[in-house]
């Protein structure tokens, strides 16, 4: 072996480890000399090729000391040929095993050094034995050569064709769309009547809009169409099809399918540590924080039941409509999130804008103590009012717990603990506590006391890698007692839903599953309610 091809051999473990494939009779001598590390692929190569820097002295290398085994060969390289490039930070980083391409391009450019350096008439610098090597080395790795000319071409034109052909070079489209067949069904519907048991078969769509301009921040508008018919109690407009909000879907709601956006913000890094996210229509505070609940807190493949998503908290703290949220996470344990969401901020007139209507303050402390705990302390102070109706938990748990006071404007605070805990990766198991302190701020006054807990058990890919077994029992917010109610729930109502969402493809999923609401709006005297549903959800 020449002196400068074990020279480069040493300096460079690109060079080491493709002669270790191509000459399988070095690789005794020179395996003790190339430290095994994560290999760079061709697409890191070209993008870490803009920030190489040339060099003229060896001195340049912060970390080459003259007592590396590689020092002296360095030095030659650099000083002799002039073909040894650096990072920007002056490492050379001589311990890194590349590939065979790699070595290629490498070796490329060295050969082109050699060829300016005989061009220039400075052939005293390159000896006749060291040409002899490297008219070996380029004819050995001719094929490597042509190959990542080939490459090269290639990805040019593909690149080329992406982007007379691409959407946008800033947006992405993501979509969603679920097909829903559900029934209602039981004796009778709470507060007596028939309960209206027809089959339906409905959908929901949403295509979201996601942009980013500088790679760390990003601008939703989302469009949606749906004409799922919400399972309760109805109104002036809506069939009252259960009598109980107990029974609504986690996916429900329609605008006649007609296309409307439901969703606009802009969220962007502060620093490091602190995300900031505008919501200017359609701030939904689930969406911006944790929930502790990940197998099912998501409306096309979570929970099939409005109630088994997550803690009522999250509703009675998300109006709708504007917003601010900040996240703090300081990478420790612990992370912080604060918002302030009105629902009319857009409303010039009386008990309505930005700060005169309905609103809610919103703080929640993360503490992660390790990888398979996750715990949730949230608090909310929310105010609703007539102007755009009370509505305490978003239709979660008995009418009186959603407006206790017959419609008299309502201040709030809300708490709850929530907890996520895996014992392994494919088993989750969750839940919340909660409870709300409400007072009249109109009328006569009053106060209410409101409770609500839930727990569930999530087994993941269970019987085939993507599905989810899962059960949530708990019990629907519940106006146990106070003053100056019209009413107090005086039983207790029983959520228990069962589901199997099973994984099709990467973006196909089918869910059936079976909700059961035992003495529904907290009163013994009402029948059990079922609501059986088979959710198929398509993305991309």
């Amino acid at each position: 072996m020449t002196n400068l091809l074990w020279n480069v051999l040493k300096v460079s473990p690109v060079i080491a480890a493709t002669f270790l494939t191509a000459n399988s009779a070095l690789a005794a001598e020179v395996n003790e000399q190339v430290t095994n590390e994560p290999v760079t692929n061709v697409s890191q190569l070209s993008q870490e090729t803009n920030n190489i820097g040339q060099v003229t002295s060896v001195s340049q290398f912060s970390d080459v000391q003259p007592t590396d085994w590689a020092f002296q060969a360095l030095q030659s390289l650099v000083e002799r040929y002039g073909c040894i490039a650096g990072y920007p930070n002056g490492t050379y980083r001589g311990n890194r095993a590349l590939t065979r391409y790699e070595f290629a391009a490498g070796l490329n450019a060295c050969l082109d050094r050699v060829n300016e350096l005989i061009a220039t008439a400075t052939a005293d610098v390159v000896t006749r034995e060291d040409l002899a090597t490297l008219q070996r080395l380029q004819e050995e790795f001719s094929a490597e050569l042509a190959t990542l000319r080939g490459r090269v071409d290639s990805l040019e034109a593909r690149t080329a064709e992406l982007e007379a052909n691409q959407f946008s070079t800033t947006t992405k489209l993501r979509g969603e769309a679920i097909f829903a067949l559900a029934n209602a069904f039981g004796d009778e519907r709470a507060g007596g009547g028939d309960l209206q048991d027809n089959t339906i078969l409905a959908n929901r769509a949403r295509l979201s809009f996601e942009s980013s301009f500088t790679g760390r921040d990003k601008l939703q508008i989302r469009l949606q169409a749906r004409n799922i018919t919400q399972f309760d109690g109805g109104s002036s407009t809506r069939p009252n099809v259960t009598g109980t909000s107990m029974t609504r879907l986690g996916f429900d709601g329609s605008n006649n399918n007609n296309v409307e956006v439901d969703k606009v913000n802009y969220e962007f890094n502060l620093s490091d540590a602190l995300r900031v996210k505008v919501d200017a229509f359609g701030a939904e505070i689930w969406n911006n924080t944790n929930v502790f609940n990940p197998d099912f807190r998501s409306s096309g493949s979570g929970a099939i039941s409005r109630y088994g998503r997550f803690s009522p908290i999250y509703r009675a703290s998300s109006p709708g409509g504007a917003g601010l949220t900040l996240t703090f996470n300081p990478g420790g344990p612990l992370s912080f999130t604060g918002a302030y969401l009105a629902p009319r901020a857009n409303n010039p007139t009386d008990d309505n804008g930005l700060f005169d209507g309905a609103n809610a303050f919103f703080g929640q402390i993360d503490f992660k103590p390790s990888e398979a705990l996750n715990l949730g302390f949230t608090y909310s102070r929310t105010y609703q009012n007539s102007a755009n109706g009370i509505n305490l938990f978003g239709s979660q748990g008995s009418a009186i717990a959603n407006n206790p006071f017959n419609n008299a404007a309502t201040t709030a605070n809300n708490y709850s603990i929530q907890a996520n805990f895996r014992p392994s990766p494919r088993i989750g198991i969750g839940g919340w506590v909660g409870y709300t302190e409400a007072s009249a701020e109109t009328g006569g006054g009053g106060n209410a006391d409101i409770w609500y807990w839930a727990a569930n058990l999530g087994i993941r890919d269970f019987g085939r890698e993507g599905n989810l077994l899962g059960v949530i029992f708990g019990q629907p917010p519940r106006a146990a007692g106070g003053s100056g109610l019209a009413a107090v729930d005086s039983d207790t109502s029983y959520h228990l839903e069962g589901l199997y969402r099973v994984r099709v493809s990467s973006n196909l999923s089918i869910t059936p599953g079976l909700l059961v609401i035992f003495n529904p709006e907290h009163n013994d005297n009402n029948d059990t309610i079922y609501v059986g549903t088979l959710r198929t959800t398509f993305s991309f």
